[in-house]
């Protein structure tokens, strides 16, 4: 396979992978981008964390403030348009860069083609591997049972529903019991759980009672702000359910204290 080198020449060698850590992993559990590059380095990608990347622009976009939204997405791009590809552990941001960003610049040619191209080499991480990479499966252990949480971006925007079923097959010890309305939104949504908290705690109460009567012992999803407000709602009910996002048992990182566990 071509791929565009770094500095634009074409190769047909490593795929160079410029991995788009988001803020909530950045700030609340970095294990979770240290387990993606786990997975994309085992998949045969080079990986570069540039330490220019900022927030992806979502919550300055979901509130209408699209100057500041414009010029985030500028800096995204010119920080990761010479990877051959952007991966993020992420289906809402992985979706604002790949489905919203060229809608941003439709007024300037130049501009709007940049972010197209940047657009169509981004991926969410599990798609990457699965559909981009054709990963079948992992060497990981993990012993417990599990129920997945599909976050509405990946699903909706993204189209991801398969793939981490898929990998998840592939780890020994592991057993998935689907819960009800997996594809149900958490409540979460980003400034929707703050401009409508009690909506809000009504959807995460509901997902909370089917991630309890699935009979698993952990919860997982792709996209770290649904399991922090998962997390956050299991433990106000007592719950002995843990919470990591996939990424982390994909790589083997399944032994860690789980999201809101103290080390």
């Amino acid at each position: 396979m071509t791929q565009a080198r770094r500095d634009g020449s074409a190769h047909a060698s490593t795929p160079i992978v410029g991995l788009f850590v988001t803020c909530l992993v950045d700030v609340f559990r970095p294990s979770i981008g240290f387990a993606a590059v786990k997975l994309l380095e085992d998949a045969g990608c080079k990986v570069e964390a540039p330490s220019s990347q900022t927030c992806c622009g979502q919550p300055a976009y979901n509130s209408g403030d699209r100057a500041n939204t414009r010029a985030i997405a500028l800096g995204v791009i010119d920080a990761f348009e010479t990877f051959d590809y952007v991966v993020a552990p992420s289906g809402s941001c992985s979706a604002m860069l790949k489905e919203h960003y060229p809608a941003l610049f439709t007024e300037e040619p130049v501009l709007k083609m940049r972010a197209e191209a940047l657009a169509a080499k981004t991926y969410e991480l599990l798609s990457f591997l699965v559909d981009v990479l054709h990963v079948e499966s992992v060497a990981a252990h993990f012993d417990g049972v599990a129920t997945y949480h599909d976050s509405c971006s990946g699903l909706r925007e993204l189209g991801i529903k398969q793939q981490p079923r898929k990998l998840l097959a592939s780890v020994t010890g592991l057993t998935l019991n689907e819960m009800t309305d997996c594809e149900v939104c958490c409540g979460f949504g980003g400034t929707f759980c703050v401009k409508y908290p009690d909506i809000s705690n009504r959807m995460v109460t509901d997902k909370a009672a089917h991630i309890e009567r699935s009979g698993a012992d952990t919860v997982m999803a792709g996209d770290l702000g649904c399991l922090l407000n998962i997390a956050g709602k299991l433990k106000r009910n007592n719950s002995a359910i843990r919470v990591r996002h996939i990424a982390e048992i994909l790589a083997g990182f399944g032994n860690a204290p789980a999201i809101g566990e103290s080390r």
